[in-house]
């Protein structure tokens, strides 16, 4: 993992922190699926509970409040490809961030912009539904999430 990867996935993760991101951790003998809550540097993590892929797609909680710490290097979230994004979700983004303002710019006159609270809330709203808005997942520093991950 280059310098260049391993800060982009640095910024990536802390976005998410809040959300809940869930990350396949390799440090195991087995790779093991946690949950993110929280950084101890600015290369280590800490995780919580254990989850496990049980029948192919069904992931089910293994461990409760144990801790755990993984190394940016050997973590990759579990997201969803953009593409992924269902009808009642884009209904959503559509409706809640892309409200086009009029801004009058001197001596050109009015132009169409994006409000750029509304760009935040969008950014917040991709890291809270777990969308891979930074290609990430073709990169190799990414999972795709499965289906009924986050539910």
């Amino acid at each position: 993992m280059t310098q260049e990867e391993k800060q982009l996935l640095l910024i990536d993760l802390c976005a998410r922190l809040p959300y809940g991101v869930k990350v396949e951790n390799t440090s195991f003998s087995e790779p093991q699926i946690h949950t993110l809550f929280g950084r101890v540097s600015d290369d280590e993590f800490m995780m919580l509970e254990t989850y496990k892929n049980v029948g192919g797609e069904d992931y089910r909680r293994v461990t409760d409040n144990a801790h755990y710490t993984g190394y940016l290097e050997s973590i990759k979230p579990y997201l969803r490809p953009l593409e992924s994004m269902t009808e009642e979700e884009t209904k959503y983004k559509l409706s809640n961030f892309f409200r086009v303002i009029n801004t009058k710019i001197e001596g050109v006159g009015y132009i169409p912009t994006l409000n750029s609270i509304s760009a935040i809330k969008y950014v917040d709203w991709l890291n809270a539904n777990h969308f891979d808005y930074r290609g990430l997942i073709p990169m190799g520093l990414a999972l795709e999430a499965k289906e009924g991950m986050y539910e």
